[in-house]
């Protein structure tokens, strides 16, 4: 990616899952894959989601299924999960979905004076690539800057990650008056408060747009088919008239 990195000011982080794309059917059976590999039986119940990261949604699904985790489960699980999607990406563009304006919405953040785009993710960082890539959405990804599934962190201290390899890149310290986490959950809008970040909720995931204005986020869309709308968003939260560092 060639990204004007001396004039890099702006930060914008994006969830993927349901506020990028939909692929729930394939990272099911990407995980029914990984279980039966590691564990040698058939997955019968896969923790929800809710916005967690992978490797906790390893630990409740080996524990509602009956496995006892050892110290070796998690790092075999996300290599074999990861190996698992890889096996199913051609899958994603014909059983999943991009969300409405996603790509537009990217293009158009893009334009913005001083911005690099990343992602914040409880998705490990290959299986998120794949995501992105087979909707043609990566074209204005830095992921190399992005928080991932794997690292093991909540996902506030993900988004303290992520500034600090983009202040790393750039030189530029990130904070709350230069960041904005984009995603569809009240759990992305808690780690937007606690790590210090801006934040624009779209209602596209489980959360509903009254929950995710009473968690605290910053502006709240119904769905990223307005590209003005977004970029109206993020430009407002990272001015820098009346924008305090945090």
């Amino acid at each position: 990616m060639n990204f004007r990195e001396a004039a890099i000011n702006r930060l914008v982080l994006w969830n993927v899952d349901l506020t990028l794309v939909d692929v729930a059917i394939v990272t099911r059976d990407a995980y029914a894959e990984a279980f039966r590999h590691v564990t040698g039986r058939p997955l019968v119940k896969l923790a929800p989601a809710m916005g967690r990261p992978d490797s906790e949604i390893v630990f409740e699904t080996l524990a509602v299924n009956g496995i006892v985790a050892q110290d070796d489960h998690l790092p075999r699980f996300l290599s074999a999960l990861a190996v698992a999607f890889a096996d199913r990406r051609k899958r994603l563009a014909k059983e999943g979905r991009m969300m409405p304006g996603a790509k537009d919405a990217l293009k158009a953040v893009s334009r913005l004076d001083g911005v690099v785009q990343s992602v914040l993710t409880g998705t490990i960082k290959g299986n998120a690539v794949h995501k992105l890539k087979a909707f043609g959405l990566d074209k204005h990804i830095d992921f190399d800057l992005g928080g991932y599934g794997e690292e093991v962190y909540p996902k506030a201290t993900l988004l303290q990650v992520a500034q600090g390899r983009a202040k790393q890149r750039f030189g530029t310290p990130f904070t709350i008056a230069n960041t904005v986490l984009i995603g569809d959950s009240t759990r992305d809008v808690q780690a937007a408060r606690i790590g210090g970040a801006a934040m624009v909720a779209i209602a596209s995931g489980r959360s509903t747009a009254a929950e995710l204005r009473e968690a605290g986020a910053d502006v709240v869309l119904p769905d990223l088919s307005n590209a003005s709308e977004v970029v109206a968003a993020v430009a407002g939260l990272t001015s820098p008239v009346d924008r305090k560092a945090g």
